[in-house]
């Protein structure tokens, strides 16, 4: 599976939901440890595109596979020249609102990492009229969740 959204905070979500209705017509049900894992994962890297990410009227990409070693999950954004700085643990401020997802995709993933997409640039679709505000830098991991 591999579709577009809207940067926005509601194309976040949606995108989460497909991805868990597309795991669970695979035979990955709903509440499996996978399922969650999964799900999680997919919420973290969409919610970071939008954040993070987010280049006004251009949409970020969403991929899902599911192979014998498990599920790949990819997150592709607009921004090319906001690289993720992923913290470490105990990097940040424990009592920091936000910070943390990329620990937690390091947690659920059996692998993961990232890399510029082969496109940069993304085709306008008029569907983004603008985006959240950012804070620090982008986020643009490729993990592979676990089956």
């Amino acid at each position: 599976m591999t579709l577009r959204f809207s940067s926005t905070p509601r194309g976040a979500r949606l995108a989460r939901r497909l991805a868990g209705q597309w795991l669970d017509e695979r035979g990955v049900p709903y509440g499996s440890d996978a399922h969650d894992a999964v799900t999680l994962v997919v919420a973290e890297l969409c919610a970071n595109a939008v954040r993070h990410g987010c280049v006004p009227g251009r949409d970020f990409r969403l991929g899902v596979a599911l192979g014998p070693g498990g599920v790949r999950v990819e997150v592709t954004d607009t921004r090319a020249e906001r690289l993720p700085m992923p913290a470490r643990p105990g990097e940040r401020d424990a009592d920091a609102e936000s910070g943390r997802g990329l620990l937690l995709v390091a947690a659920l993933a059996d692998r993961w990492g990232w890399a510029p997409a082969a496109t940069a640039r993304g085709r306008p679709s008029g569907r983004s009229a603008g985006c959240p505000a950012a804070e620090g830098p982008g986020d643009r991991p490729l993990p592979r969740g676990r089956s």
